[in-house]
């Protein structure tokens, strides 16, 4: 749909599909609820509401709404969160509140943004964007073992790292420990160049850059430097004791029984731990992963939470959701659509 521009005198509200103006304070006081990108926004909004809207200087209204008149509330919103930050709602804050009001769970809004995560100086918050991953920031803040299990872009190891910085940041822990196992996805570690350490560079980048999301980069490169971040395979986890930190294990589903049991009993005293995986993406042999066998083990041990994600939590580019239950279905909507 594309939104409809009427003039301000003829636009008056519809008792049967549409609502009134929604007046904002000026002009710039709506392009900044809609994130600065009016036209866009305003589009996207119609399209996953299913309305159509019409805007002119500083008002908003729906012109052809929902029975419970969805397009007009989703302007009253906007209008509200816009005065309570007081500056214009970045992208990612108007993309969750469509995505709410979208799916019905407008009443949970209040909650999502009230339990924001707040990260290193300069960073912009970050706040959980569906059911489950609410209850996952809320289980890290509350348990001291905490298993993510999900597909792809759910947000597992962004929301563990942005708890992990912002804990760190309040002092609440001494240090964040970043791990992975070093497991080759279709390529062999031993014919990469250069030293062991940059041989396994390539295999915690993915840690490296989500923490750069959520800190300044000369200051994660500073507290990195000073041991207070630390990003290492996870064989470099042996014979530790982690006490005081903040752990993360990215990729567990390529961690054997073994290696998840020695990863599991480094907690130490003052200590939290993440561990966050995708059974379905594992890059070794078939039955090996100790993810499962960990979820199985410790599922009803108090202090220990398993919160799971679907693609319904997938936060990144949407083709990444489309493409996520192709694979799950095998390509049967393709073979469903040969017989038409």
């Amino acid at each position: 749909m594309q939104s409809t521009e009427q003039d301000p005198d003829s636009a008056s509200p519809d008792s049967k599909t549409g609502g009134g103006r929604v007046y904002f304070d000026s002009p710039g006081a709506l392009e900044s609820a809609f994130a600065g990108n009016l036209t866009g926004n305003l589009a996207a909004a119609e399209y996953g509401l299913g309305v159509k809207f019409a805007s002119r200087e500083s008002w908003a209204m729906s012109v052809e709404d929902t029975p419970d008149k969805r397009g007009d509330g989703f302007l009253r919103e906007l209008r509200r969160l816009q005065k309570e930050r007081g500056r214009c709602l970045d992208q990612s804050e108007f993309d969750l509140a469509l995505d709410a009001w979208r799916e019905g769970r407008e009443q949970d809004l209040g909650t999502y943004f009230a339990e924001r995560v707040t990260v290193g100086p300069g960073k912009k918050d970050v706040s959980a964007r569906s059911p489950n991953q609410l209850a996952y920031l809320r289980a890290i803040r509350s348990k001291d073992l905490v298993f993510g299990v999900g597909p792809a872009g759910t947000g597992k190891t962004y929301l563990a790292m942005a708890m992990a910085v912002s804990l760190l940041v309040a002092g609440k822990y001494n240090r964040i420990i970043l791990t992975r196992p070093a497991v080759e996805a279709g390529e062999n570690l031993g014919f990469l160049p250069g030293t062991l350490q940059e041989k396994i560079n390539p295999y915690l980048r993915p840690l490296h850059d989500a923490l750069h999301e959520m800190m300044d980069y000369a200051a994660a490169e500073e507290l990195m430097s000073r041991g207070v971040i630390e990003v290492a395979p996870l064989a470099f986890m042996r014979g530790r004791t982690l006490n005081h930190a903040f752990v993360i294990l990215d990729e567990a589903q390529n961690a054997s029984n073994e290696q998840m049991f020695m990863f599991l009993t480094r907690l130490g005293f003052h200590s939290k731990c993440v561990v966050c995986g995708d059974p379905s993406q594992a890059d070794i042999p078939h039955g090996q992963s100790g993810l499962p066998h960990a979820l199985d083990c410790l599922a009803d041990i108090d202090g220990v939470r398993i919160c799971r994600f679907d693609t319904r939590d997938v936060v990144r580019h949407p083709l990444v959701e489309k493409i996520i239950r192709a694979y799950e279905t095998g390509g049967k909507g393709r073979e469903e659509r040969g017989k038409e």
